[in-house]
């Protein structure tokens, strides 16, 4: 009888500890996506360089792509403000397959025309 209960409790315990391990796992591999992702938002140009495009590369085995464009073109047109708004849109997936997905909106200073 003792050893059945002490048998139960052993594999409670090790699937506690497996849980652990995968969500520590997990926890690992959502920092390393987060950093490498704030590294290629820190390596974006200036404002007054930012323009409309598609940029892609691979930062430590994370791809990234990072899509710039105006934010309302309809809008821009007819605006009378000194900056345009541009829409960031910057997806960074892992290795081993999990994705984030990051839109931020940049103010750059309008070109004269």
């Amino acid at each position: 009888m003792a050893l059945a209960i002490i048998a139960a409790v052993l594999s409670s315990i090790g699937a506690v500890i497996g849980t652990t391990v995968k969500g520590t796992k997990s926890i690992g591999q959502r920092l390393a996506l987060t950093g490498a992702a704030e590294t290629v938002f820190a390596a974006l140009p200036a404002r007054n360089a930012l323009k409309p495009g598609r940029q892609s590369g691979e930062l430590a085995g994370h791809r990234w792509r990072i899509d710039v464009a105006p934010l309302n073109a309809a809008a821009v047109e007819g605006s009378q403000g000194r900056f345009v708004p541009l829409a960031v849109n910057m997806r960074v997936q892992a290795p081993g397959g999990p994705a984030i997905q990051i839109t931020t909106v940049r103010l750059v200073p309008k070109v004269a025309e």
